[in-house]
């Protein structure tokens, strides 16, 4: 048993497929077939249901994920270390960022930390919050930023950042006069939601779940720029963080009282050792965000 077979094992396990697990390793699917069934053989275990179009773990084989996602983890980690260590000026941050953040928030984090290490490289995903934490989990970023809610096992955190949440309102709407709503006037209105899996959904979930209206959903996208646009035409409102809606001068900025807050934190897998270009890039981001 080694890496290659574990990494092949594990790629066909995330695709449920041996032909888009060897799409994805860029190599030939016959290539995939035997590492696997080698893999089989020297283990003396069967570790994959072959169920017509798509595989799915035995028992056996699940208990081989675990170990060999560990595994391949830390022969990442290990490589990252040993190139660091031939020239400590190189490295790779991989982070997932939602979208809204990643819009208006970090390009300034980004900007100010390439100038004090330009030779580090940044590869930013972006995605929600849910998807952001399976993405650490199963190493396929170093790091990412979520919300305070819902943190998955095996995922360590810090806060950074905590921003007012507020109603998004055209500037002719009548709440623009008001300093304040409260929720239940808000779920009155049309609505454009964000899709399941990002944080501000979340959110609004549970707060229209405590809720006795059934709020009237016009809306619902992952896309926060077409968001506004639609407010904009006043299809309907919407939730946004303060500084999405600071700047744009056609939008207003309601409270809620009570006042609602969104809570960001910057998170990483436990068990694995954060290389250097990492733990740089966190020490930045805290000393840089008064978390």
């Amino acid at each position: 048993m080694d890496s290659r077979q574990l990494k092949v094992f594990v790629e066909v396990v995330r695709q449920g497929s041996f032909t888009r697990a060897a799409e994805k390793l860029h190599i030939a699917q016959p290539a995939v077939s035997i590492s696997i069934r080698k893999l089989e053989e020297e283990l003396e275990l069967v570790l994959l249901n072959r169920q017509e179009k798509r595989v799915s773990l035995t028992a056996e084989g699940e208990t081989l994920l675990h170990h060999a996602e560990r595994i391949l983890d830390n022969f990442a980690a290990a490589e990252i270390e040993m190139a660091e260590l031939r020239d400590l000026s190189h490295g790779e941050v991989r982070i997932g960022i939602p979208p809204m953040m990643s819009a208006y928030y970090f390009p300034r984090i980004i900007r100010e930390f390439r100038d004090v290490y330009p030779n580090l490289k940044l590869s930013v995903s972006g995605e929600g919050t849910a998807s952001i934490q399976r993405m650490i989990s199963r190493g396929e970023i170093d790091m990412g930023v979520i919300t305070g809610r819902n943190l998955l096992d095996g995922l360590e955190s810090q806060h950074f950042l905590r921003e007012e949440i507020v109603a998004c309102v055209p500037l002719d709407h009548p709440l623009v006069a008001r300093e304040a709503i409260s929720l239940s006037e808000f779920l009155q209105q049309p609505l454009i939601l964000f899709r399941e899996g990002y944080y501000m959904r979340e959110l609004m979930n549970e707060l229209m779940a405590d809720e006795a209206l059934q709020p009237q959903v016009v809306f619902e996208t992952n896309m926060f720029s077409l968001v506004r646009s639609l407010i904009k035409q006043k299809l309907g409102i919407a939730t946004f963080l303060r500084m999405v809606v600071s700047g744009d001068e056609e939008l207003a900025a309601v409270s809620f009282d009570p006042p609602l807050h969104l809570d960001l934190l910057i998170a990483w897998k436990k068990e694995r050792n954060l290389s250097r270009a990492n733990r740089a890039f966190i020490e930045f981001l805290l000393e840089n965000s008064g978390g």
